[in-house]
């Protein structure tokens, strides 16, 4: 074997996180057995155990109920779960004629659901002969999680993905000053908020509405939901130069992890003049709010 033949074979089999630097975390002994595929090195999926009872509901019924499912994390996507064949009600999947093609898992085969009351068509997806460097999913379904009625874990409601145990949220109270600045007006001002760091995410900064100029705010029909804080409904602000419209959220129902933020409000920073604490001007990040999606 030639000196470049040994070092490409050394490369394919080293996983992702060095022996010598295992001890910086994140202390998951899971993520040292992972490989990288042979045809994209920077490329990388595998999944975990999630021991949470998960179930999925279409219309009236729960088409999965699980303790055994997986949470299947890759590149550049959100995390999926993936639910065993033997806690699915099968008799409610029919085999669809739609089929998927991805590079690093193989060929989905589709399915639609049928539960006799509700009907929904390429509701579900399945890799039954995944391909080499794909984590063993070959017994495992998922399913379209905009198409299902509901979605649990536990006993508490989760919207638009699954969960990613590696992101963590945390609602501080402050007493920093915060000003926000929009259209050369202070809109808001207070040292009562909760500032929440979630990871991955610029700070939010959570203010009681009394502090804010309320004489501004028109109330929102739309709505969003979020998987780590729950729904959300939003306001109008009006100033004298022009309307912004749904540049204010609160939630009234957080999730627990997020109880401290119930009722306050929190402006879009990607889209106001500016955000100053204790009279310095933060910078701004750039996310899908700065390009109108919310």
């Amino acid at each position: 074997m030639s000196n470049r033949t040994a070092a490409k074979t050394r490369r394919r089999e080293t996983t992702i996180r060095k022996p010598h630097l295992r001890g910086r975390g994140p202390h998951f002994p899971l993520l040292d057995a992972i490989v990288q595929y042979e045809f994209e090195p920077g490329y990388v999926a595998f999944t975990m155990p999630s021991p949470k009872r998960l179930r999925v509901q279409v219309g009236p019924m729960i088409v999965a109920d699980t303790t055994k499912a997986l949470v299947f994390y890759e590149s550049d996507h959100l995390p999926v779960y993936y639910f065993p064949m033997s806690d699915v009600r099968e008799e409610f999947l029919l085999p669809s004629k739609t089929t998927t093609e991805d590079p690093f898992k193989g060929t989905a085969t589709h399915y639609s659901l049928n539960t006799g009351i509700t009907l929904v068509e390429d509701g579900a997806w399945r890799y039954l002969d995944p391909v080499k460097g794909c984590p063993p999913i070959a017994d495992y379904i998922s399913f379209y999680w905009p198409k299902m009625t509901h979605w649990w874990e536990e006993d508490e409601e989760i919207f638009v993905h699954a969960r990613d145990p590696f992101r963590r949220v945390d609602c501080l109270p402050s007493s920093r000053r915060v000003q926000v600045i929009l259209d050369g007006e202070q809109v808001a001002d207070s040292r009562r908020g909760v500032f929440l760091f979630e990871t991955g995410h610029p700070v939010r900064h959570y203010l009681p509405i009394s502090d804010t100029r309320l004489d501004m705010f028109s109330p929102s029909r739309y709505i969003s939901r979020c998987p780590y804080k729950g729904i959300s409904n939003y306001y109008h602000v009006t100033t004298p130069k022009k309307r912004h419209e749904n540049l204010v959220w609160y939630y009234l129902e957080p999730v627990h992890e997020a109880e401290r933020i119930k009722g306050l409000v929190c402006f879009h920073h990607e889209l106001v003049d500016k955000i100053l604490v204790d009279g310095v001007e933060l910078p701004k990040e750039a996310t899908a709010a700065s390009d109108g999606y919310f």
